[in-house]
């Protein structure tokens, strides 16, 4: 049994996206566990997309930190925005179609929150990226929705995917809007002392 103050070494990813464990197989990261956390996300009124993104990531790494007090534990979160409009996963494929009237044709961000706790100390980070769609047509709405791709994707789309042809400009990390900006979470990670096994 590893003492309290032992160094931390294995790594819990609070999360059950595949997409941010092909996004740390990116950079040779493999959690050695996966344990998400199950929280209420609903925003605070008046919460900032920004605020939103940090607390939900904060909280969700503080929930399953308790679960594993001698590992590493990282989390995340998405927000999409358009101004201060909050673009949650839709509920069904009429939302779905309104997201994407919105988003067509305009910018929006997509602030990434990422919390990595070690050793009883959390540090967060906010990654914001401007994304520009070009304008969608009615035809190209209607295919992507019937896609079923939308499901359980803040915004109402995955840039991985089908969407990546709306996308006309990003600036930012590319990663984040998947879900996980990678250079912020490996320089978090890294700097807990935690390192990917040989």
């Amino acid at each position: 049994m590893s003492r309290p103050d032992a160094p931390a070494r294995r790594l819990i990813l609070a999360s059950s996206s595949p997409r941010r464990v092909e996004l740390l197989a990116q950079i040779g990261i493999t959690p050695d566990q996966i344990d998400p956390a199950d929280i209420d996300e609903t925003p605070l009124k008046g919460e900032m997309p920004a605020r939103l993104a940090q607390r939900l990531a904060s909280s969700k790494a503080a929930v399953v930190a308790e679960r594993h007090l001698n590992d590493v534990v990282l989390a995340a979160d998405t927000v999409v925005a358009v101004g201060r409009r909050l673009l949650e996963k839709p509920a069904d494929e009429a939302e779905a179609r309104r997201f994407l009237k919105l988003l067509s044709g305009r910018n929006h961000r997509v602030f990434t929150g990422v919390a990595v706790v070690a050793q009883g100390r959390m540090t967060c980070r906010v990654v914001d990226t401007r994304v520009t769609f070009k304008h969608l047509s009615d035809a190209e709405i209607h295919a992507y929705v019937a896609s079923g791709e939308w499901q359980g994707k803040a915004g109402g789309y995955g840039i991985q995917g089908r969407a990546a042809a709306f996308v006309q400009r990003i600036v930012g990390s590319h990663p984040a809007v998947m879900g996980l900006p990678l250079v912020e979470t490996a320089n978090l990670l890294y700097g807990t002392g935690w390192h990917p096994a040989a």
